[in-house]
């Protein structure tokens, strides 16, 4: 492999980084990651593409991008762009 070829393979093997904001806190993203990816990662749980929860426990999550609710079924669609701000909620019980 030359010089250029292995510079090409390594930036293909370190993915960008995009700068957004999750609950008012500044984050890195990967670049043309999901909405679905980044909650997944938030809270520690694996999410199937419909973002339920694969231990099969509840998950009580929602989740805006700008300010919109973005439907759990859409979370998997929801590609994150630099600067975006998400909001990532838990419910909780009480009254």
């Amino acid at each position: 492999m030359t010089k250029t070829e292995n510079v090409a393979a390594e930036k293909r093997a370190v993915p960008e980084r995009i700068a957004i904001t999750v609950n008012g806190e500044p984050v890195e993203a990967i670049a043309g990651g999901t909405l679905l990816a980044l909650v997944a990662e938030r809270i520690g749980r694996p999410l199937d593409e419909r973002g339920v929860p694969l231990d099969g426990n509840r998950l009580g999550i929602a989740a805006a991008v700008g300010g919109a609710v973005v439907p759990r079924s859409r979370w998997g669609v929801t590609a994150l762009a630099a600067g975006d701000e998400v909001e990532i909620v838990t419910a909780a019980q009480g009254g």
